[in-house]
């Protein structure tokens, strides 16, 4: 709504308090929606007059991740797309970038969801690039080629986890590594209790694989393991404190072993 130049908004007055435009009157029971982009998300948006904002409740909506895939289980949308977003829920959506590039929001998944039906199965590793690039944030992109890659492959997290499987330590599978690694981080932010207090048996022996992992990790990639303990953008910690400091106390004693 807020996209209509300021002389088409005037029309919304009416519609708005008394249900009509020109000499139509909505149908008893009828209720008006307006919707439209915040100004913030650097999209086409008019400001609105006061008369227009103070006619209307207005309410700022999320994408919600539980509703998106209970929605995208419905819908066809890939296998591919539902269990990366399931993996990786932080990356549904993104914030507008300032440049003109593309970023992901559930429209973004949906597209390339829509573009790997319609590839089939011989998708190659060029073409896939291309869709995700296109659609995705550009880390969201790089991440989920990687995804793609373990699937592909047979490779994931779990078999690392349960040392079925180590770190892929290829220089071609760099971004499988870096892949495995952000996933790493966010099963530790998933699984980890807030105090060492509440950590029980099942808990406890992943922190003890846990720590040997990130060891094994830093012998191929510092940057990488740096990554999975690494701080947010405003620098504060995003796993317990009291799992870092025992990473600090514990990793020198496990690299000797090694």
């Amino acid at each position: 709504m807020n996209a209509a130049a300021p002389e088409v908004q005037k029309s919304f007055y009416s519609l708005i308090l008394d249900r009509r435009i020109g000499s139509y009157e909505l149908p008893a029971g009828s209720v008006v929606i307006g919707a439209g982009n915040r100004a913030t998300d650097n999209a086409l948006a008019r400001p609105m007059a006061s008369a227009l904002v103070n006619r209307m409740v207005h309410l700022h909506l999320r994408a919600d991740v539980d509703n998106w895939l209970k929605w995208a289980a419905h819908n066809d949308i890939h296998p591919w797309v539902v269990r990366y977003v399931t993996q990786r829920p932080d990356h549904l959506w993104s914030a507008a970038p300032k440049s003109e590039a593309p970023f992901s929001t559930p429209r973004g998944w949906h597209m390339l969801s829509d573009a790997l039906h319609s590839c089939g199965d011989d998708l190659d590793d060029t073409l896939l690039d291309v869709l995700a690039a296109g659609t995705l944030t550009p880390a969201h992109a790089s991440a989920f080629r990687a995804f793609v890659k373990t699937i592909r492959h047979a490779y994931d997290l779990d078999a690392v986890i349960k040392g079925e499987a180590g770190w892929p330590r290829d220089p071609g599978d760099r971004d499988l590594l870096y892949f495995l690694s952000e996933t790493f981080r966010a099963r530790l932010i998933k699984e980890l209790p807030g105090s060492r207090k509440h950590v029980s048996g099942g808990v406890h022996r992943f922190v003890l694989r846990a720590k040997t992992m990130l060891v094994e990790l830093a012998e191929i990639s510092v940057e990488c393991a740096q990554l999975v303990i690494a701080s947010d953008a405003d620098g504060a910690p995003v796993l317990p404190s009291w799992f870092l400091v025992e990473v600090t106390r514990d990793l020198p004693r496990l690299a000797a072993r090694r």
